[in-house]
């Protein structure tokens, strides 16, 4: 039966509208802090159209910065629409106007705070400003709306050059970067590289979470063994059919998902079983069906 995928991602983005509404609130509430509390007062570019607009403080400190990341999402709303079309265009809309907003009404509680906040410690200022960048993006990101501005030229970028998202990302950034350097000094366009370094970790962990648990490739000539040992301590496992790339040999497979608590102690026990062992380890973020897992726990031997 064929898929309407159309439908299908129509009725994702629709899902829990309010929900994600207030989460992108929430997140642009946050890039809006960490703009007027440190990246501003410090002249830190980092990328997108806030670093843009930092650029321009400078150079032009009478504009403000709020008002030139509104009126210059509103130009790239239009233009997306465009050559984007509506239905993209549409994931951008409200990002768009909500970040700018939220960094014209928290400039005066910004202000007020630096009366009593000292940023500058170097190490500090980056750790806190890259902490507080990537959760609120990786909050925006978890949305599925779009934040307008940088993402909107990415994704021109992206369509038109015919190269890939991240790359795009890359280009862009690195010339906000670069021309940072020029204006406002290389040694503040080093920390913004850190920043974004920081953000983009962050994001990753927010978007598919700190792994707690690892899963199992596991080749044997003892898996016999090996099964009996994850009965025993009823540990979930499918045996996949393999065949072997230069052998071209039939392969039988072990594939489990146990806790990061208790990685160390199935290792070694595999380890033990079948010193030669071919075992692959690799992190599991997430889950879903599959049979319950209520391990007995290696404590209770």
């Amino acid at each position: 039966m064929k898929v309407n995928y159309k439908e299908l991602i129509d009725e994702i983005c629709s899902k829990n509208f309010w929900k994600r509404f207030v989460i992108l609130l929430i997140g642009s509430f946050l890039l809006a802090i960490n703009f007027n509390l440190i990246l501003i007062p410090n002249d830190l570019a980092t990328g997108g159209t806030s670093g843009i607009a930092i650029i321009v403080n400078e150079l032009l400190p009478n504009i403000k910065s709020s008002t030139f990341v509104l009126v210059t999402n509103i130009v790239l709303l239009i233009i997306s629409f465009l050559l984007l079309g509506p239905k993209k265009t549409g994931l951008y809309v409200l990002g768009s106007i909500a970040y700018p907003t939220m960094m014209s009404l928290t400039e005066g509680l910004c202000v007020w705070l630096l009366k009593y906040i000292d940023l500058k410690d170097t190490l500090l200022l980056v750790a806190t400003s890259g902490a507080i960048y990537g959760t609120a993006n990786g909050l925006l990101y978890k949305t599925g709306f779009g934040s307008g501005g940088a993402d909107i030229i990415i994704q021109l970028i992206t369509k038109y050059f015919k190269i890939p998202n991240g790359t795009a990302s890359l280009i862009f950034n690195t010339c906000v970067i670069t021309t940072s350097g020029v204006v406002l000094g290389f040694d503040k366009a080093l920390l913004g590289i850190l920043i974004i370094i920081i953000n983009s970790t962050l994001i990753n962990k927010i978007m598919i979470g700190i792994s707690d648990s690892k899963t199992f490739y596991i080749q044997s000539k003892k898996l016999d063994e090996i099964i009996e040992m994850l009965s025993e301590f009823n540990a979930g496992y499918t045996i996949l059919k393999t065949e072997g790339g230069h052998t071209k040999n039939a392969n039988d497979v072990i594939m489990t998902v146990v806790s990061t608590k208790e990685y160390y102690l199935y290792e070694n026990l595999i380890r033990k079983i079948d010193p030669e062992v071919f075992l692959v380890v690799s992190d599991c973020y997430e889950v879903y069906g599959g049979r319950s897992k209520h391990n007995k726990s290696f404590l209770d031997i």
